[in-house]
């Protein structure tokens, strides 16, 4: 995001003095520019003064580093009398070897506090009373190189206050700017802002440099604008300036105040050419790039990239290049038969090659300033993985009648800061630049979207600060004006060239409403419309977030990506069908580059995550989609911006999409019941997972079976349950995760989990609410039975025959007991299930031995089970 130092912004806008990062970002706010921070890294306190190395004394020490006894004259004001007999000045220890005698350098004295509280002071170091620090640009918070110190070019004296000169104790904004504001990436923009803000007289300074541009030239370097492919009907460039500066000493170092400006602004000084473009960039929002003049073969080419085309960058990446990046190319002689245009130089709008880059050795200079088209350098970039600066405002808008100025105040930086001389006779301008479209507007609708009273006057008023031309319709003309005339058409606005986001009557009544002033703007709640609410299922949904909730789980969300080991680590087997994941083109995060298939995937990150900072009891939950490709996922085509897909189009990028259902899972891991007084701790074990499932399906009026599923990873073989409806399509799954799983994820023994399709659920459930019955007057009568089956038999399925058996007459049926034992047959065990049974009258000792009658007959049928004694 833009940085503003304030003295910076002064040089296009009247900011009074005493102004704070604070009071500006509250002024700029106003006008929707938000605070994104306010950067007081680089703030220094103290005694930080301008130091000329006078001595230098290398001494090497016993581990074999050699560090240099320095005396400094850091002025009067802060000299000693006598350092080591040698003379006035300060006496310093420094270990880089960047510098020589007669050298400026910045020096913090003792009682100065550099960035991160790093307090000087006077410390006996190396067999030497150092007496304070000659500084690098990394403690002193101007960057990352700490391989020497700073070394001044074009010095102030001894003893100077170096913190103004570098900037070090001014505090700076950073913005966020939205993408439709993209002027607000510049000082130019800013300003402008501020200016509708407080009313603070705003100087364009582009208008200024506009008027010394010299006329295009025959001479001129000759550009040709060749896109024979452009996306969507939008030529790639419309645009392109080129200028000419001879004689440029290219090693001149830049001077301390634009270095100073980059470093606020976020940049790294490099060199002149490179320097001076970036300053003009961050200063009036217009890209720039500088070309050695002596590589370049005419004519500069515009044009899409060709099949199979590479080029190495300024990063020194060689990067294969797709149709659809827009390339700055030249014509060198006997390069390809293809004739010009053959050899890529630059991605148009994002970063140029290493080819043609300025160096030590260069002294003529093309200075390139363009307007691209916003779609195709955000694609480029994108496609790339290569924001850069440029991209960054050209993806926005850039005014495109902006050009000309700024490449003349490049012009002029080069010719005084580095002794060029302005070719005149070689000025190109190659402008295919299209006028802003006027657009037809009734300036009452902005009261009657907003519902704040606004006279026409204001509002044409407030376009006019805007910088947009509004002309008044007569009567016979209001009614069709414009590409985008308003019904009632009263004026006809013409937005200025950098607001290319201004297309249509609602962006005007943005504009009046921000700069008119958002508090203007009264809260109303608006009145819900009767008759509407959830649905059935969305109750349903809540229902059951509730119900976790109230038992004492935690919700989370989790990232839905996962890596591509994750399968693996979960146990899953080569043949399952959740190994089928979707592969992102561009996923946040390398390492994790596939949708997930299953909540527990990064729901069991979310555990290992708390257990890892020292929380021993975990129960969380989370209710979210996953990913589930039936097989290979059609193509889906991408509809162009600004343009309705048709019904066609919308029903291909549907089909696209793979199935998403919604799953609930939890994850369980410690104490369900903490020790206390007179009891024991109770861990988390298979069951409590079971008695969530049960109690979901409870709350959504599901039926659900529960049996044993001896293979369904990550749980444990032996303790792992089924989820199924009534009619046997599987819900989910529920139990102990299995040992290794724990392990190699690092949770404790023993944790346990559970997901389930809640969308299956859903299904299963009836549509409409299910209606309580009255309540009986009658007793309830209750029975206990023990069955006897084999050990194998899931005691789910025994449970759900016992209540279909009982039928009508049940009001609970609940398995209380497992027994094991001496007193049964081998291979056998005994379930024993208490019945709590209700009629429309009082149940008899007959009705009650007929129910268990019942029982026994259905379950010995089912699984030859026997009453026990």
């Amino acid at each position: 995001m833009p940085y503003v130092p304030i003295e910076w912004l002064r040089d296009h806008v009247e900011v009074p003095e005493g102004t704070t990062a604070e009071g500006l970002a509250s002024d700029l706010v106003r006008v929707g520019l938000e605070e994104e921070g306010i950067d007081r890294s680089s703030v220094v306190t103290g005694p930080l003064v301008v130091g000329r190395v006078l001595d230098v004394s290398p001494e090497e020490q016993k581990n074999g580093k050699t560090i240099n006894w320095c005396r400094v004259d850091v002025g009067s004001e802060h000299n000693v009398e006598d350092v080591d007999g040698l003379g006035a000045g300060r006496g310093i220890v420094c270990g880089a070897h960047n510098f020589a005698v007669g050298d400026s350098v910045v020096v913090a004295l003792p009682g100065a506090v550099l960035p991160e509280d790093f307090a000087i002071a006077s410390r006996k170091t190396y067999g030497h009373i150092s007496d304070g620090m000659i500084c690098s640009q990394r403690e002193l918070g101007l960057g990352d190189d700490h391989d020497g110190i700073i070394v001044l070019e074009d010095p102030p004296a001894p003893g100077a206050d170096a913190i103004a000169l570098l900037g070090l104790g001014e505090e700076i904004l950073e913005i966020n700017v939205t993408p439709d504001r993209g002027y607000c990436f510049s000082m130019r923009g800013v300003a402008r802002e501020y200016g509708h803000s407080t009313g603070a007289a705003f100087t364009d300074r582009a208008l200024e440099l506009a008027a010394r541009v010299p006329a295009p030239t025959e001479a001129g370097f000759a550009v040709e604008i060749a896109d024979d492919a452009p996306i969507h009907g939008n030529p790639g460039a419309d645009r392109f300036v080129a200028r000419v500066v001879r004689g440029v000493n290219a090693t001149a170092p830049s001077p301390a105040w634009m270095s100073k400006r980059l470093r606020q602004a976020g940049m790294r000084p490099i060199s002149l050419a490179v320097d001076v473009t970036n300053y003009v960039m961050l200063d009036l929002g217009q890209p720039l790039h500088a070309y050695d003049l002596g590589t370049l073969h005419a004519p500069i080419v515009v044009r899409r990239a060709r099949p199979g085309e590479r080029i190495t960058t300024l990063d020194d990446i060689d990067r294969a290049l797709d149709p659809e990046d827009l390339l700055i190319t030249d014509s060198p002689e006997g390069v390809s038969p293809e004739g010009h245009g053959s050899r890529a130089i630059g991605i148009a709008g994002v970063m140029g090659g290493a080819e043609t880059e300025v160096g030590d050795a260069t002294t003529d200079v093309l200075i390139e300033a363009a307007h691209f088209e916003e779609i195709s350098i955000a694609r480029t970039a994108r496609r790339h993985k290569l924001s850069s600066e440029a991209s960054k405002r050209f993806e926005r808008g850039v005014d495109n009648r902006l050009q000309a100025a700024a490449a003349q105040r490049v012009v002029e930086l080069l010719v005084e800061l580095g002794g060029g001389v302005a070719d005149d006779a070689a000025v190109t301008d190659v402008d295919r630049t299209v006028a802003p479209s006027a657009i037809g507007f009734d300036p009452q609708q902005a009261t009657r979207l907003v519902g704040v009273r606004y006279s026409n006057e204001e509002v044409i008023e407030t376009l006019q600060s805007l910088g947009a031309r509004v002309e008044e319709l007569a009567e016979e003309s209001a009614e069709s004006s414009g590409r985008h005339a308003a019904s009632t058409a009263r004026v006809l606005v013409t937005p200025p060239s950098w607001r290319p986001d201004l297309t249509e009557p609602a962006d005007l009544v943005e504009e009046v409403v921000r700069l008119r002033g958002y508090d203007a703007v009264p809260s109303v709640l608006p009145s819900a419309p009767a008759g509407r609410g959830l649905t059935v299922r969305q109750h349903r949904r809540r229902r059951v977030a509730n119900l976790l909730a109230d038992a004492g789980l935690v919700q989370v969300l989790t990232y839905p990506f996962i890596g591509e080991g994750r399968h693996d680590q979960l146990g899953l087997s080569e043949d399952d069908p959740r190994r089928l994941a979707v592969r992102l083109q561009n996923p946040l995060a390398q390492d994790a580059p596939f949708l997930r298939t299953s909540l527990l995937h990064t729901l069991l990150d979310a555990a290992v995550r708390n257990v890892g900072r020292g929380v021993t009891d975990v129960a969380l939950y989370e209710i979210g989609l996953v990913t589930r490709p039936g097989g290979v996922l059609a193509a889906s085509p991408l509809p162009p911006p600004a343009v309705l897909p048709d019904p066609s189009t919308l029903d291909a990028v549907r089909a696209a999409v793979p199935p998403q259902p919604l799953r609930v899972a939890a994850v369980l891991v410690g104490a369900a019941q903490p020790a206390g007084p007179g009891t024991q701790a109770r861990p988390y074990d298979a069951a409590d997972a079971v008695a969530l499932v049960r109690e979901i399906a409870r709350a959504v009026g599901a039926e659900i079976r529960v049996s044993n599923d001896p293979d369904h990873a990550p749980w444990h073989p032996g303790r792992c349950a089924r989820i199924s409806t009534a009619d046997g399509v599987t819900v989910g799954h529920a139990g102990e995760l299995a040992p290794r799983v724990v392990t190699d994820l690092g949770l404790p023994p023993r944790a346990v989990a559970l997901e389930v399709d809640l969308d299956v659920l859903l299904d299963a459930a009836p549509e409409e609410p299910r209606q309580v019955s009255g309540l009986s007057t009658f007793p309830p009568a209750k029975e206990d039975i023990a069955l006897v089956v084999s050990a194998d038999a899931p005691a789910g399925d025994v449970l759900a025959v016992v209540t279909e058996a009982v039928g009508d007459l049940a009001e609970e049926v609940r398995l209380f007991d497992v027994y094991t034992g001496d007193n049964l047959p081998e291979g056998t065990k005994s379930l024993a299930f208490a019945l709590r049974l209700r009629g429309d009258r009082t149940l008899t000792g007959e009705d009650t031995g007929a129910v268990r009658d019942a029982v026994v007959k259905a379950a010995g049928e089912r699984f030859g089970a026997t009453l026990r004694g």
